[in-house]
């Protein structure tokens, strides 16, 4: 659909459910007693990530008929998201994602989302077709690409959008979700050419591109149509690569809580600083400390840093 002239920085379309984390580390979850509550789900994390430094941000994606989806469209607007693209399903339950903690680096997830969550049922009647053109990024997901109607909504928005600059293609591959590895190949090849910015860990890169090998990765979605191909590498830092440049910048040590949200704490401040015309190597430093940051707290939409938060860390590194 066409709506009305728009002036949004970001349009993010994809995962929104609820997240129960556990509030006791190092057990696991037959063993946890109380457990917080928050917004989950990577497009809507990186949604209020790219809030949080003052960016116009709306979210295409869909809940349950339910109290955990009342919740989640309350809380999208008390995080700075615009929800008015978020319908309303009336039959599929919101999915909930449970969390262990074993800090620093074990967090496996267990996902509920059967027979399918209502993000995957995603319509074309939801988009506007001003909002796709005229946003500053618009976030895409593998995720999204896994089943249908997702799957073909979200290239009918790649398509709209006609790979205007920061047309972003998350690489967020999760088995779970996908028949074969195979599968997910074929259709991110197809995503990747609407795209202008491709976006992941060196695994993701692998199910994409074939490559873990940084370097070979970034040019392998190079040579797919992107412009820029960012691989992130955990504890060894994170390159990126365009045509004429290539960037890796270190990691920012932190202790780690929850490394899950680190991810798309990247995204947001990604979005952030492409929208703020930064040169590479200052997004990637920037991006790098915002995704630390979350993860040495221990849920992901609420722990988003702001900018100043950010930067305080910058600052800090470099005395």
């Amino acid at each position: 659909m066409t709506g009305e002239a728009v002036s949004i920085d970001v349009l993010a379309v994809g995962r929104l459910g609820v997240d129960l984390y556990p509030l006791q580390d190092g057990v696991g979850l037959e063993d946890v007693s109380t457990f917080g509550k928050y917004l989950g789900g990577s497009a809507a994390n990186v949604a209020v990530a790219a809030a949080r430094y003052g960016r116009s941000v709306r979210l295409v994606s869909r809940t349950g008929d339910d109290p955990f989806g009342r919740y989640l469209q309350r809380e999208l607007a008390r995080l700075g998201v615009d929800p008015r693209h978020v319908a309303v399903d009336p039959e599929l339950k919101t999915p909930v994602t449970f969390c262990e903690i074993f800090p620093p680096d074990d967090f496996p997830l267990y996902f509920y989302r059967e027979p399918k969550a209502p993000d995957l049922n995603i319509s074309v009647n939801q988009l506007d077709e001003q909002a796709i053109t005229g946003a500053g990024v618009l976030w895409t997901t593998v995720t999204g690409l896994s089943q249908e109607p997702s799957r073909q909504t979200q290239l009918d928005a790649l398509e709209i959008r006609g790979r205007r600059d920061h047309t972003i293609l998350d690489l967020d591959y999760r088995p779970m979700f996908w028949a074969s590895p195979a599968e997910a190949t074929r259709l991110v090849a197809r995503a990747l050419e609407l795209s202008t910015v491709a976006v992941g860990n060196r695994e993701e890169c692998e199910v994409a591109v074939g490559e873990t090998e940084p370097l070979r990765a970034a040019q392998a979605l190079l040579d797919r149509g992107v412009n820029l191909a960012i691989v992130k590498q955990g504890p060894k830092g994170v390159l990126a690569k365009t045509k004429d440049e290539t960037v890796e910048v270190p990691p920012h040590f932190v202790d780690v809580i929850n490394g899950l949200g680190a991810g798309d704490a990247f995204g947001g401040a990604l979005c952030h600083g492409l929208l703020s015309g930064w040169g590479l190597e200052r997004i990637l430093r920037f991006a790098n400390v915002a995704g630390a940051i979350v993860a040495s707290r221990r849920e992901c939409s609420t722990a988003m840093p702001t900018a100043d938060e950010v930067e305080a860390r910058l600052e800090g590194a470099h005395r």
